[in-house]
């Protein structure tokens, strides 16, 4: 088995709200922000190499939105999902599988795309098999007034009415090396991949943990639909990571890949960074 850091590219988002009640005084020294108070982001997915299995995990936001959308968002870098695929010799085509952690448009945008006539959505990899949670599912379709922006049915629809979305749940096994996390806090069913590998157990983080940043228990975005839940899953995670030696995989942290974790008297943190390929 081999695992591929994919780099669907940067955007923007506030850092006010990226680090909830934490201060701005001590959250812009993590990750400073520019003169409209936003701040960098990945969107880093990993691609899992097994037989003849390419299973990627999130997809980044896409590009097919208009001007407008990205005007909000500043999608930036050179770096986009598909060549990120092609640095390691892959193709969209190529891909089998691919695990949505949840339908926010920044994990799941670069799922669907334009027909070659712009007439249409359709999903972005044709020949792979989708997979999200049912209760997650209608969560998005149905979206309360809270994270109404974050859900785009374009992203989602499309790949429903091709029939290549399915539904799975925590003990679902694509992989022996593959297994799932539920967890409520950020959103309504959002599943953390935990892949084995080299002995080692990688947890990645989606957006329970976005970024190295976020380890502290109350550096919780107020983006999160319940902080509270949030807080006692990312306990859990942390105890879990160090209990059982895990690496933290950050999905959004724009400089940090991967970490271990460490508990002091002042808390969590994170021991040492590194690159997925130095596993």
């Amino acid at each position: 088995m081999k695992l591929y850091s994919i780099n669907a590219g940067h955007f923007k988002l506030d850092g006010g709200a990226m680090f909830g009640v934490v201060p701005k005084s001590i959250w812009n020294k993590l990750n400073p922000s520019d003169e409209n108070n936003m701040c960098s982001w990945a969107m880093r997915c990993l691609l899992i190499e097994k037989d003849k299995k390419l299973i990627l995990i999130d997809t980044g936001m896409g590009n097919k939105q208009n001007a407008k959308f990205f005007s909000y968002y500043y999608l930036h870098g050179n770096d986009s999902l598909s060549s990120s695929l092609q640095y390691y010799g892959f193709t969209p085509d190529d891909i089998t599988d691919v695990v949505l952690t949840h339908l926010h448009f920044d994990h799941c945008g670069g799922a669907a795309t334009f027909n070659e006539t712009k007439t249409r959505f359709e999903p972005f990899f044709k020949n792979a098999n989708y997979y999200t949670t049912q209760k997650h599912y209608d969560w998005a379709i149905n979206p309360n007034a809270r994270e109404k922006a974050s859900f785009l049915k374009e992203n989602i629809l499309p790949l429903q009415e091709s029939g290549q979305l399915h539904f799975i749940d925590e003990n679902y096994k694509l992989i022996d090396e593959l297994s799932f996390y539920e967890v409520f806090g950020h959103t309504e069913s959002m599943m953390l991949p935990i892949i084995n590998y080299k002995h080692t157990k990688i947890i990645y983080l989606a957006d329970l943990i976005p970024s190295a940043a976020h380890i502290p228990l109350p550096y919780v975005m107020s983006y999160d639909l319940r902080p509270l839940n949030t807080l006692k899953e990312k306990e859990f995670i942390l105890n879990k990571a160090i209990e059982e030696d895990c690496v933290l995989f950050f999905e959004h942290d724009k400089s940090i890949e991967c970490a271990k974790i460490i508990k002091t008297e002042r808390g969590y943190t994170y021991e040492n960074n590194f690159l997925l390929s130095d596993l």
